[in-house]
């Protein structure tokens, strides 16, 4: 996720991001940094990790419920399925981005997920098995948050491997934060939990 300052000068200080905007408020106080088990869950925000590439973070906020609804609830098995009439369909369809390498990568991601599974393991487990050790003191600013780590690079590495697309470092570090990997919450924040 693109992190961003707005609202007002106190706002900002007591909100890393998303001041000023009850959506982007909501999801930054209650979600973003909270662990995030399951491999639908996951899937989910792999798929809007990369949808967002280029876009600002609250676009995908505002299309994720239309997000949710036209890829099944992001059940793996049922994305999997999609077919290229689904593609084309996808691609008339203005609840969400309508790029097509960016919806045929959520099929690619659900086939992986899948594909997993079938292997005897889950995307959650290969996901969380690059959590780092939790940071012992609360970046001070968001000069003090890296766009990607080691971890996030080895993730991005094991992804691709596994057959996702559209998981570079910078995106898997930006779903690290999101899905509580890591907790990238600036000291001071109302929402740090450190």
């Amino acid at each position: 996720m693109t992190t961003e300052t707005n609202g007002t000068q106190e706002a900002a200080a007591l909100r890393c991001f998303g001041a000023g905007d009850p959506l982007y408020e909501r999801y930054h106080d209650e979600e973003w940094g909270v662990p995030v088990h399951g491999d639908a869950a996951l899937l989910e925000r792999i798929v809007l990790e990369g949808a967002q590439s280029g876009l600002a973070w609250i676009t995908i906020l505002r299309k994720r419920d239309g997000y949710r609804e036209v890829f099944e609830g992001f059940d793996p098995a049922a994305v999997a399925a999609f077919t290229e009439a689904d593609v084309a369909r996808l691609m008339d369809d203005a609840r969400i981005v309508r790029n097509r390498r960016k919806i045929e990568s959520a099929i690619v991601n659900a086939r992986a997920t899948v594909a997993l599974s079938e292997a005897g393991t889950s995307l959650d487990a290969l996901f969380w098995s690059f959590a780092p050790e939790p940071r012992s003191v609360a970046p001070g600013s968001w000069t003090d948050v890296p766009a990607s780590t080691p971890e996030s690079a080895a993730l991005a590495k094991a992804l691709k491997k596994a057959g996702f697309v559209f998981v570079g470092p910078t995106t898997m570090y930006a779903a690290m934060q999101a899905c509580g990997l890591v907790d990238d919450h600036i000291a001071g924040c109302v929402a740090a939990r450190g």
